[in-house]
């Protein structure tokens, strides 16, 4: 098994808006686009991102469906070198002016796209300008859904940080590229619980090509949720969801 994370998944009500706010603000390109009948998925990210680092696709569904965010799904992170610059630079060109960098002690920021996602703006040392970090979901169980992702995606705990009223631990596969997105789960200690809405879609994790059965297969061996299978799906791809209900999908790479 791969687990790199491939895309983060998010529904949008206008796609010329969405397209425009990611290429113009971000300087994101159009990776690869789906027309299908009912609905339209558009992949972008950065020119010079690294191959392990996660793409946005986003999906528009034809009938004109509006959506409802939940608050079990976070939010995309985005790396820059300087949190201050890239919020300034933002707000100049028009950007809604969210959460700056003051009201978040000065260690990131956040924007919001056309359709109410959260962005997070975050400091790193390596990685393309705008190129995806992390993406951040919220777990009622963080011991559960650490275990869920340790056996399930062979992930590696790679960074904890425990605060006095919340935790938040990174996972990633362990021999993934420093540039390769992680997740996030955000433990809040006060017992919550979490709704999950529809404007958030998935998270898509890797796996080589013409091997999607025998992950599929591996997953449910390791009592992973059989939500979608490879057949259901025209051996496209596949999906099974963690613990808290958050849908993970299986591509081939």
């Amino acid at each position: 098994m791969d687990g790199t994370v491939d895309h983060v998944m998010l529904r949008v009500e206008d796609l010329d808006a969405a397209l425009e706010f990611y290429t113009d603000h971000f300087g994101y390109e159009e990776r690869s686009r789906w027309e299908a009948e009912t609905f339209t998925n558009v992949h972008l990210g950065p020119p010079e991102a690294h191959p392990d680092s996660a793409t946005v696709e986003l999906t528009y569904n034809h009938d004109g469906r509006s959506y409802t965010f939940g608050d079990s799904w976070g939010h995309v992170a985005l790396r820059v070198a300087d949190v201050h610059e890239a919020y300034d630079d933002l707000m100049a060109q028009g950007v809604e002016d969210y959460r700056d960098p003051g009201s978040c002690g000065g260690e990131y920021a956040f924007v919001r796209d056309p359709d109410g996602h959260e962005i997070e703006l975050v400091e790193r040392d390596h990685g393309a300008r705008y190129s995806v970090d992390h993406v951040m979901v919220r777990v009622e169980d963080a011991a559960r859904s650490i275990g869920w992702y340790v056996r399930a995606l062979e992930y590696d705990l790679v960074r904890r940080s425990e605060h006095s009223d919340f935790a938040l631990y990174f996972l990633k596969p362990g021999d993934s590229a420093p540039e390769a997105t992680s997740l996030e789960l955000t433990y809040n200690y006060d017992g919550r619980s979490y709704g999950m809405g529809d404007a958030w879609g998935h998270v898509a994790v890797r796996t080589p090509e013409g091997t999607l059965t025998d992950t599929w297969e591996t997953l449910l061996e390791r009592d992973a949720e059989d939500y979608r299978d490879p057949e259901s799906c025209g051996y496209d791809y596949a999906f099974t969801k963690d613990p808290d209900g958050h849908e993970i999908e299986l591509v081939e790479r």
